[in-house]
C-alpha cells in the first residue's frame, strides 16, 4: 500500500511528511495529540493510514476532516493534494482550542491549502464537502448524522475503525441506510476504513 501511494510523489512531499511527523512528536510532549505510546511511531501508525485513507478519496473536491486532532486524516490529506498541485480546500474541525493552535501551525509551516475551525461541527454551516473523514470522533451512528450535514450529494465518507465496527454498523442501520465498503488497514489487522455513499434515514 505505502509503495503505491508513494510511487510517484516527489521527494519534497516525503520530506513535508516527515516534517510533519516531527511537529507532532514535538508538540505531544505539551498536548495529547497522539498517546505516549505512540509517539515513536507517528510514521507507522498514523501517518500510513492517513496515506490509505487519501488514496480512497476523490481526486477533487472540498474535504471536511472533524475531530482533526493531531492532523490525521486532514494534514496528511492536505500534504499529498499539494504534491498533486490540487487546489482542493481542507476544512479541519476541532473543539479543542490547543489541538487547533497545533493544526494552524502546522499548516502555516508545510504551506497547506487548510482552514482550521475550532468549534463543534454540529454548529458549523453546512460544508456541501465532497469528502467527510472522521477519526475516533463518535460512533458510526453519530459519524452519519455529520456526514448528512456536511457532504453534498455524491459525497463520500472515510471512517477509519476498530475491532467493534461491526456492531456499530448494525446499530447504525436501525437509523440510516448507505452503500458500504470495507477495506482493511494494512497496519493494524482489527482496524478497517468505512468507507460509506449514498447515506439517506430510514
Amino acid at each position: 500500500m505505502v509503495d503505491s501511494v508513494l510511487e510517484n510523489v516527489s521527494r519534497e512531499t516525503i520530506e513535508r511528511l516527515r516534517q510533519f511527523e516531527a511537529l507532532v512528536q514535538k508538540w505531544t510532549k505539551k498536548i495529547n495529540l497522539v498517546s505516549r505510546g505512540d509517539i515513536d511511531q507517528v510514521w507507522e501508525r498514523h501517518i500510513l493510514d492517513s496515506l490509505k485513507i487519501y488514496s480512497l478519496a476523490p481526486a477533487e473536491g472540498a474535504w471536511m476532516d472533524i475531530g482533526s486532532g493531531g492532523g490525521f486524516p486532514g494534514i496528511v490529506a492536505a500534504i499529498m493534494a499539494k504534491s498533486c498541485q490540487s487546489e482542493r480546500n481542507f476544512s479541519l474541525v476541532d473543539s479543542d482550542q490547543r489541538k487547533c493552535a497545533f493544526l494552524r501551525t502546522a499548516s502555516r509551516e508545510l504551506e497547506l491549502n487548510v482552514d482550521v475551525f475550532s468549534e463543534r461541527v454540529e454548529l458549523l454551516n453546512p460544508a456541501g464537502a465532497s469528502v467527510l473523514s472522521a477519526r475516533a470522533l463518535d460512533d458510526l451512528d453519530g459519524l452519519l448524522h455529520h456526514a448528512e450535514r456536511h457532504l453534498k450529494p455524491g459525497g463520500i465518507a472515510l471512517f477509519p475503525k476498530g475491532a467493534t465496527w461491526q456492531k456499530e454498523h448494525e446499530a447504525a442501520q436501525r437509523n440510516w441506510t448507505y452503500q458500504l465498503d470495507v477495506i482493511a488497514s494494512e497496519t493494524n489487522p482489527e482496524a478497517t476504513i468505512l468507507k460509506i455513499t449514498e447515506i439517506s434515514r430510514v
